[in-house]
């Protein structure tokens, strides 16, 4: 049998790793939207959203880390390319998977919970639409919503760099996966309630299309006015890991001993 070309094995990580976050995240916010009907029947809070979310990250890097890294985010990607030497001709291939990965996640939800979400909004406006892509909050501003989106993708990119640095005691790697799910939930309680935390743009877009083509006419406004917003989840995580990427590498590692002045024991953690 011909063995597939690295690349193709890359792009299937990254499709199949973020259609599992996608289909956790997603799926947790259904299951709380549509799972309390009638209201008396609570099945869940802003706290199983934030947990759902990021443990579904940590499953998602369980599946796709060996093969591909689990960028998951072009946030990631663009930032990784940046910095961290990441061939910027797969950036473009990269995106495009996480993005279809997102779109299949989100189709995949949209089926399972047609029923409930019938239920409780069987015209499929607004009042549902959160399931699949974020709005700024009730009296939030545009201008609000960009910086939240920048702060907590700053936030996830620059501790996702001291997680993932040879020379910055990073966890062993078998426990990477789990402690980037707690930094995920971590920015979900702290940072959650201004725009949503998109904080990845194929993780925004993907749902948000899939929500459209499947009945949600006004998906790429916000669902708490009348705004075109589907561009900021993208823009603003963009720049925001570009600048956690920064603060990192010109504010934290550059002042680190180099790789090769430290104990082996270093190098043997990295390989893994």
């Amino acid at each position: 049998m011909k063995k597939p070309h690295p690349l193709i094995g890359e792009l299937s990580g990254e499709l199949l790793g973020t259609a599992i976050l996608v289909m956790f995240g997603c799926g947790v916010v259904a299951q709380v939207v549509t799972g309390g009907f009638p209201k008396s029947l609570a099945s869940g809070d802003h706290n199983s959203i934030a947990f759902g979310w990021g443990l579904g990250v940590t499953m998602a890097v369980f599946v796709a880390g060996r093969i591909s890294g689990a960028h998951l985010n072009p946030a990631v990607t663009i930032a990784l390319a940046a910095f961290r030497g990441f061939d910027r001709r797969k950036i473009v291939p990269f995106i495009g998977a996480q993005f279809v990965g997102a779109l299949v996640g989100a189709l995949i939800v949209r089926f399972v919970y047609a029923d409930q979400i019938a239920n409780v909004d069987p015209t499929h406006t607004k009042a549902t639409q959160g399931i699949f892509s974020t709005s700024p909050g009730e009296g939030v501003s545009i201008m609000t919503a960009f910086a939240d989106q920048v702060v907590g993708t700053a936030l996830l990119v620059m501790v996702i760099f001291a997680l993932t640095s040879a020379v910055n005691d990073p966890p062993l790697a078998n426990t990477a996966p789990l402690i980037i799910g707690l930094l995920v939930v971590a920015i979900g309680m702290a940072w959650g309630t201004n725009a949503g935390y998109a904080i990845n743009p194929a993780r925004d877009f993907g749902p948000r299309v899939a929500s459209w083509i499947t009945g949600y006419q006004d998906a790429m406004f916000s669902a708490n006015g009348p705004e075109l917003y589907f561009w900021l989840p993208i823009v603003a995580p963009i720049v925001g890991g570009l600048i956690g990427g920064a603060l990192f590498v010109f504010g934290i590692e550059r002042f680190l001993p180099a790789a090769e002045t430290l104990p082996h024991e270093v190098g043997v953690a990295e390989a893994r």
